[in-house]
């Protein structure tokens, strides 16, 4: 019979789950194990993708505030809420959330106080309004991602004239790149000289991890739209997490390009189509999914950011089973129903304890981006001008 509960503490996984003055917590081991089922046919280590940037920061548990630190677990009247303030505009934007004519002076005590005296509902969608990154412990169900066929079908494989378009950054996105540059196709990553992607401002082997090997086009969705266009005209998939209207007023987005056969375009959201406005990272989208752990006085945060990586694996799944179908699909892939989806999955009984242990580093391949001219080659031959 497999431990799945040793395997989750093996992994480090159980040191970032759980009090921080008490026992790892294992209470979600099947997510790993599910989470092995779909990443091990794409020849991925999920343990290392669940783990891995906590093990190149060296983050670690530390119950209701997430592992990176930005994102805590509130007490409301009804229940139990998540925030996230790894921005300053979402620090700026505290006083207007707990109506305060002031900018209080510990932002983290006032949105206790007042989550303490509102429902977990209205303090999550007073917190949404405002553009800070919350929700209700729960609030989101399971569902599976959203296929919609757009364009013919063809015939694809996953090889170096398979070209990707990655217009994502920070962690679900890229690591779906990542997945499809492993298994040989070329990435694109196109990246704004103005905004780049704000892992670059943290450890670059997390960076490096997610992007290394990826071929960069550096260009402005807004300044050199033209350019951008034309290499999404040229892409067999194409990866985005924007907003989508911030893709459409650039004629940027799904609807608003020319056909191609076979292409699949993935959109990775906080909280789906239904919902574009809602922002989310990795630790509150976990909570909206109800993907916690237990910990000794209520919820804690399981995992790192644990909705980014499995945000990421799915996307990448769900890629490769459209290439398999023909393609001509658009993909919406909502991390908060990932990982309500895993939330789903059966809680591990308390085991004996097992030993602490840290992740270890994933491995970094050395791997040298597509040649310049060859990804220009793969442009051209679709009949579009290289960015």
């Amino acid at each position: 019979m497999t431990d799945h509960a040793g395997s989750w503490a093996d992994t480090g996984l159980a040191w970032l789950t759980g009090d921080p003055d008490g026992p790892g917590d294992v209470s979600r081991a099947a997510v790993l194990e599910h989470a092995r089922a779909i990443a091990a046919p794409m020849r991925q280590d999920a343990a290392a993708l669940l783990a891995g940037r906590a093990a190149l920061t060296g983050l670690r548990r530390r119950g209701a505030t997430s592992a990176g630190g930005a994102t805590r677990l509130l007490s409301a009247t009804d229940g139990w809420v998540a925030a996230t303030l790894s921005r300053p505009q979402d620090v700026d934007s505290v006083a207007a959330v707990v109506e305060s004519n002031a900018m209080p002076t510990d932002p983290w005590r006032a949105l206790a106080d007042f989550a303490a005296r509102t429902s977990a509902s209205e303090f999550a969608d007073r917190a949404q309004l405002l553009g800070i990154p919350a929700s209700a412990l729960g609030a989101v169900p399971p569902a599976e991602p959203r296929v919609t066929r757009y364009w013919a079908g063809d015939d694809r494989h996953i090889d170096a004239d398979l070209l990707v378009v990655d217009l994502s950054s920070m962690w679900a996105g890229p690591l779906c790149g990542m997945i499809l540059r492993e298994l040989g196709a070329s990435v694109v990553k196109v990246e704004s000289p103005r905004r780049p992607d704000g892992t670059r401002l943290g450890d670059s082997s997390f960076f490096t991890w997610m992007n290394g090997g990826k071929h960069v086009c550096r260009a402005d969705l807004h300044d050199d739209t033209a350019a951008v266009a034309r290499l999404l005209d040229a892409a067999d998939v194409v990866i985005e997490a924007s907003r989508p209207r911030a893709l459409a007023q650039t004629g940027l987005d799904a609807a608003s390009r020319a056909p191609r056969t076979g292409r699949v375009w993935v959109r990775i959201t906080g909280y789906g189509p239904d919902h574009p406005d809602r922002v989310a990272f990795g630790d509150d989208a976990a909570v909206a999914g109800g993907l916690v752990g237990a910990g000794a006085h209520g919820p804690v945060f399981c995992g790192d950011a644990i909705a980014d990586p499995l945000t990421g694996i799915t996307a990448a799944h769900q890629v490769i089973e459209s290439l398999r179908r023909g393609g001509g699909e658009v993909i919406d892939v909502a991390m908060a129903e990932v990982a309500a989806t895993y939330a789903a999955l059966p809680i591990t009984p308390d085991p004996p304890s097992y030993a602490n242990v840290p992740p270890a580093q994933p491995a970094i391949p050395i791997t040298p981006p597509p040649d310049a001219a060859f990804v220009e080659q793969l442009v051209h031959d679709r009949s579009a001008t290289p960015c």
